[in-house]
């Protein structure tokens, strides 16, 4: 079985999943939809990447009962990035069939205004423990028809410490429910917690390493002051569309990426500081090439869905050899091809010993020759990205479409449908790429001109 077409699903969900390009199945949705669809619990294991959300995705809403507007689906996942990124993916899956709801529930969010969508209800409803929590003692987050319960990334959830919530949000469930638990890693813990949730799960694993074949892996030996020095050498030399350097801390987030800015490399930084309107803003940017550099903790970066990120630099080496599978991923999405490299401190020969263990590869650590040091004068010309981002300040909320942005931006005497990129429209906010040469025309179109017969306020995005 590889096309979806031999899946028992409806036509017009087929010819959705065709207008979105999923033509065949990826191995971890071979080997899981169909058991979803039978409806029993699954605990599978697959790499980063490998199309997990669909799998889930399409077993939710193929079983969906959309005239009854009352929660029967919940996706539990880690983050609030990996929230907004789940819900995006489901309502595009879902384009075959109105009326569907998909609420996303999480921190950082008014949470009134949260309660008050919950009275309307919602037919999917995609969070974070923290928040789901709180709503469910509350009682306005309601699962007594909940069919189906996925705990998307169990593995980094239990790195978090959300055991406790997540055991509370499942004690408001009812017992037959189906429950699908998707996990890049398999620590003794995540077998413990299915062991306790999980009726008689099927196992499934599929390849959980990425192939050295795929990923071209690179491990240097340098001191902590040529690390930066070390970043702009691999930026050059490589010159990747995009890449995501990985810091072990908040603190180190925000020194690596001023330290790159400051030597000519532009730059953005991901950390759990960041207000969460500034961190979906950065998120943003990153995904529709308006920055070529991002600069993250593993924990902010749990959002990112990048189809072709050229490169992850670990600037830090990760506690976790698990943790190294989680950053790598990002990259070689798809079946791409992919680049990571690794900047060791001498003393941690350790780290790259229990990588190539869990691994099960022999990787060797390397000189890396550092040219012109972190003074390079020319590194920005080669890396400025290609687009820009503007925004309004209106988005699903206020009826506005991605075909209304494009329509205000291509008028007569506009710019070309072919400078305009990626359109991210949020609740009440909508960014959109233009070329980096489009950008100051595009950004009077919007600011001077109607979109359905109102006017926005439209701000450019280019530090």
């Amino acid at each position: 079985m590889n096309s979806f077409a031999e899946l028992p699903l409806t036509k017009e969900m087929l010819k959705n999943l065709a207008a979105l390009e999923y033509n065949t199945m990826t191995p971890i949705q071979e080997e899981s939809i169909p058991l979803i669809l039978e409806g029993g619990d699954i605990f599978a294991q697959a790499k980063t990447g490998s199309g997990k959300t669909a799998a889930f995705g399409i077993g939710l809403l193929h079983s969906l009962n959309v005239e009854r507007f009352r929660v029967q689906s919940l996706v539990i996942c880690p983050t609030r990035e990996l929230a907004e990124q789940v819900s995006d993916e489901l309502r595009r899956i879902a384009r075959f069939q109105h009326n569907i709801k998909i609420l996303k529930i999480t921190g950082g969010m008014p949470q009134y205004k949260q309660e008050h969508s919950l009275k309307h209800q919602a037919h999917i409803v995609v969070g974070t423990p923290g928040r789901l929590a709180r709503l469910l003692k509350r009682g306005s987050l309601d699962l007594e028809e909940v069919k189906t319960i996925v705990l998307d990334e169990a593995d980094r959830m239990l790195d978090m410490g959300f055991i406790d919530q997540i055991n509370e949000i499942f004690s408001y469930a009812p017992d037959d429910r189906q429950t699908l638990c998707f996990s890049a890693t398999f620590p003794e813990e995540i077998k413990d917690l299915g062991r306790k949730i999980l009726n008689n799960p099927i196992e499934i694993t599929v390849e959980s390493h990425h192939s050295a074949g795929v990923i071209e892996q690179h491990f240097y030996k340098l001191s902590h002051d040529d690390k930066c020095a070390g970043v702009i050498t691999l930026l050059k030399e490589h010159n990747p569309a995009s890449a995501l350097i990985f810091c072990n801390t908040k603190e180190g987030c925000r020194k690596v990426s001023n330290e790159l800015f400051r030597a000519g490399v532009p730059c953005l930084a991901l950390h759990g500081d960041l207000e969460q309107k500034d961190r979906n803003e950065v998120l943003v940017r990153f995904a529709n090439g308006s920055s070529r550099v991002l600069v993250a903790t593993d924990v902010a970066a749990r959002g990112i869905d990048i189809d072709e990120l050229g490169a992850v630099i670990n600037y830090d080496m990760p506690f976790e050899t698990e943790t190294y599978v989680h950053r790598i991923g990002r990259t070689a999405r798809a079946g791409k091809e992919g680049m990571a490299f690794s900047l060791m401190k001498p003393s941690e020969g350790f780290r790259l010993e229990g990588i190539n263990e869990f691994t099960h590869n022999s990787f060797k650590s390397e000189k890396l020759e550092i040219e012109g040091g972190s003074s390079n004068s020319d590194l920005y010309l080669d890396l400025e990205s290609a687009m820009v981002t503007l925004s309004i300040n209106g988005g699903r909320k206020n009826k506005v479409s991605p075909g209304d942005i494009l329509g205000a931006l291509t008028v007569p005497d506009g710019i070309p449908g072919s400078d305009v990129g990626k359109i991210d429209r949020q609740d009440f906010i909508t960014f959109v790429a233009v070329k980096r040469e489009a950008a100051d025309k595009a950004l009077s179109l919007l600011s001077k001109g109607n979109i359905k017969g109102r006017q926005f306020k439209a701000m450019l995005h280019d530090r």
